[in-house]
């Protein structure tokens, strides 16, 4: 059950309307890696989760979190779309200054959803369940987690650094902290199941179905040996079973496996 709170989880408002930033921030409300993707994400890993509620209650909990991130930033493409000067647009046929300033403004946000966020990335591009990652393992979704708000968290930096909005750098300044902890806590569960379960998911495959002469070779499919430089040559594997070895040919052969 959700119940909606008409409260911000986090205050911030732009100094001056400015419809181009606008649309750059749809990148990280609709694009692949916004707050969209990880609110759907981490709300369909929890509600999937069975029997074990300590990671039951931690997806779900950070999930909640980013649906009211969606309502942020979509407030906040909202106030920056606000008075802007959109009958400008007309002009700017006409005076090149003003094209420069408004001809990146997202058309949808004046034709479609009359000055308000729309639902897609900042070039328009509809937001997709398709960037959705549950798959029912807790591990290699928590992967896809860590993955999914390091990326995030990236994108939100660039967009601090194209931005002098005091109100919106706020705003920004609050997501880059709350990326920082979910990278943080995604790390922590992930090494909290590999000492239970190991580092290799699924953890469950029965060792006959793997051809495991392989399975610790880093093969050079590339001109020349750069990838031999890797400091890990040599060593145990993170799994704990294996020692990383250096293959040069492509080619494998195993007769009669089947």
């Amino acid at each position: 059950m959700f119940i909606h709170k008409k409260e911000l989880q986090f205050h911030a408002k732009p100094e001056k309307p400015d419809p181009v930033f606008a649309k750059k921030l749809q990148e990280i409300l609709g694009g692949q890696y916004g707050e969209m993707s990880v609110a759907m994400q981490y709300m369909f890993q929890g509600w999937n989760t069975r029997g074990n509620e300590k990671y039951k209650d931690l997806i779900l909990d950070t999930g909640a979190e980013e649906i009211g991130h969606v309502e942020m930033i979509a407030t906040m493409i909202a106030r920056l779309l606000d008075k802007a000067p959109v009958q400008e647009q007309e002009a700017a046929a006409k005076d090149p200054a003003v094209e420069a300033i408004m001809g990146d403004m997202n058309p949808h946000h004046a034709i479609v959803s009359g000055l308000g966020a729309m639902p897609e990335n900042s070039v328009g591009v509809p937001w997709s369940a398709g960037y959705v990652v549950a798959s029912g393992n807790l591990l290699a979704d928590f992967r896809a987690n860590l993955n999914a708000e390091s990326q995030g968290r990236l994108q939100v930096a660039r967009l601090y650094e194209m931005t002098d909005d005091p109100g919106v750098k706020e705003m920004l300044s609050f997501l880059l902290a709350r990326d920082t902890m979910h990278q943080n806590q995604w790390l922590a569960a992930i090494k909290e199941l590999e000492e239970v379960e190991g580092v290799i998911a699924p953890s469950s495959v029965p060792k006959e179905w793997e051809a495991t002469e392989f399975s610790h070779q880093l093969i050079n499919f590339s001109e020349g040996n750069d990838s031999e430089k890797m400091s890990w040559i040599g060593q145990e594997a993170p799994d704990g079973i294996g020692t990383f070895d250096m293959l040069a040919s492509h080619l494998h052969t195993r007769k009669n496996r089947y």
